[in-house]
């Protein structure tokens, strides 16, 4: 994998790479320590994946992000960060990131690229006790399903699992056995290229 980091502490951007190149099989191709410099150098070097802070002077890594995915639709961005903001995770989520990890979290930044190469979407742990939560926000605009390829029934679904119910809750609010709704949600996942129940949920959200 070749890697990027940015992050305005230079010290921590150099303990990252050498976390990260402990590892054979990656490679950082690139240090920066700015929002527009992470737009420069991610034009240069093009990475696999762009490992980014979020609170940066000049420029934050959120704008830096959503400036890098407007641009090259298939980047990859994870966000490596002290800051465990609701807002800053919702943002990272609406611009497309592939992941929202706590940088005392050191261990599982080697486990999270590899996760994010492989196509995944992830979050540390402590992101994930309340992303439950955050999903079940309001949608703020209509949700054009039907643009999605998917029906009624299925959206109804979607927005079942967005809330956080299980399996056995939806087939017992909709009537169905929770076989059918097992069915389903695979269906689902297949139709959309989505890997699981979280991406499921994030995708409801980010499109809502």
């Amino acid at each position: 994998m070749r890697i990027m980091i940015v992050d305005d502490d230079k010290l921590v951007a150099m303990s990252l790479k050498m976390i990260i190149e402990a590892n054979e099989d990656t490679e950082v191709v690139a240090l920066g320590h700015s929002g527009r410099e992470a737009i420069k150098l991610y034009e240069e070097h093009k990475p696999d994946i762009l490992l980014m802070d979020i609170r940066m002077e000049d420029m934050t890594g959120l704008e830096a992000g959503e400036k890098i995915i407007a641009d090259y639709e298939d980047a990859k961005i994870l966000y490596l960060t002290t800051f465990n903001d609701d807002e800053y995770i919702v943002k990272a989520l609406s611009i497309g990131a592939k992941g929202y990890i706590i940088k005392q979290d050191y261990e599982s930044i080697v486990p999270a690229l590899k996760a994010v190469f492989e196509g995944q979407t992830v979050f540390g742990s402590d992101v994930i006790e309340r992303l439950p939560d955050m999903l079940k926000a309001p949608a703020k605009k209509e949700f054009d399903y039907e643009g999605f390829g998917l029906t009624a029934q299925e959206f109804e679904i979607v927005e079942l699992v967005a809330m956080g119910l299980s399996n056995k809750e939806i087939a017992g609010k909709l009537a169905l056995s929770e076989g059918t709704v097992r069915n389903y949600i695979s269906g689902i996942l297949s139709k959309l290229e989505l890997r699981d129940r979280t991406n499921l949920a994030i995708f409801y959200y980010t499109n809502s």
